[in-house]
């Protein structure tokens, strides 16, 4: 085997098992932090709501970030996002350095992971709002992958991947740490 199908193999498994460490962790922290209780549908206790409007809060300011950046650094580097607009500012991709290609191309991206992340995490903190979960639960899981996503985006756009990859384990722990809850409340 050589050094390269090693090295696949090893992160092979790494990346098979990381997501199931992830999920391992939260119904971990959900059987034994929080409790389980059956699911009771209700409207959400007030400090769920508040958990709920904080946690949209920092996502609209998260979007906001990305947006806001993407749109300086086409600023930066002459660029833009349709080819009326090009066309209009009489600019060519041609004439574009590549390091702003690289850039554009790191603010798509965390806007892009951005978004697929929050469509399941909306989805889903709705209706782990209205089970009745602990508002502890609530609060760490809804607010801390808003937070996790703040760190993200941070790091994402600074071009560090290290940190980058501790936000975003901390957000699909919540992410993870919601779903598991809601499945173990619907079984329990």
């Amino acid at each position: 085997m050589t050094d390269r199908e090693s090295r696949v193999r090893k992160f092979g498994l790494i990346i098979v098992a990381y997501p199931v460490v992830l999920v391992l962790i939260g119904l971990g922290l959900n059987v034994f932090l929080f409790g389980i209780e059956p699911a009771a549908i209700a409207l959400p206790a007030p400090a769920i709501l508040w958990a709920l409007v904080i946690a949209g809060t920092l996502l609209v300011l998260n979007h906001t970030w990305l947006m806001t950046a993407t749109e300086l650094t086409r600023l930066k580097y002459n660029m833009h996002a349709s080819p009326e607009e090009w066309a209009e500012n009489n600019a060519r991709k041609e004439d574009v350095a590549e390091q702003g290609w690289i850039e554009l191309d790191r603010h798509h991206n965390a806007h892009r992971n951005a978004t697929e992340n929050t469509v399941y995490f909306g989805v889903v903190a709705v209706i782990f709002s209205v089970v009745s979960p602990p508002v502890l639960a609530a609060q760490i899981w809804l607010v801390g992958f808003s937070v996790a996503r703040l760190g993200y985006t941070f790091s994402a756009l600074r071009g560090k991947p290290g940190l980058r990859g501790l936000f975003m384990s901390l957000s699909l722990l919540s992410l993870y740490g919601l779903t598991g809850y809601l499945v173990l409340s619907v079984v329990a």
